[in-house]
């Protein structure tokens, strides 16, 4: 596991499970908990993004240079619930010199899509 990720508390605490991570390419899955929820008692739009930032994360850190999150887009397609496994693939698209694109698919455990995110990334003067 790399470093970045040992040190994410973030994704630990919601459970999160690397299942693929090459460069420019990432799989993150994730059991929905009770605690999970919305006042709908379906999953938070939030974390169903977190998610997908995770993986988004994995994609773009391709190299010892910090890659970040410059914008995000979701579109919302199909809600979940407690117990279900959503699963976040990212894929880049497009990298053009500190500028990155990239394509997040949140998907639960039927394979049904739950939501879409188009990522920009940003190389920063970090290492």
């Amino acid at each position: 596991m790399r470093e970045m990720m040992r040190r994410d508390r973030a994704s630990a605490m919601l459970g999160m499970v690397v299942e693929l991570d090459e460069p420019g390419h990432a799989v993150v899955s994730m059991t929905v908990r009770e605690d999970m929820l919305n006042g709908f008692a379906i999953t938070h739009g939030g974390l169903v993004f977190a998610l997908a930032d995770t993986a988004f994360a994995l994609a773009c850190n391709e190299d010892e240079r910090v890659t970040v999150a410059g914008g995000a887009d979701i579109t919302f397609l199909k809600s979940t619930t407690a117990g279900q496994k959503l699963t976040a693939t990212a894929a880049r698209r497009v990298v053009n010199g500190r500028n990155g694109l990239y394509d997040i698919a949140v998907t639960d455990e039927t394979g049904d899509a739950v939501a879409e995110v188009r990522g920009r990334s940003i190389v920063t003067n970090r290492v």
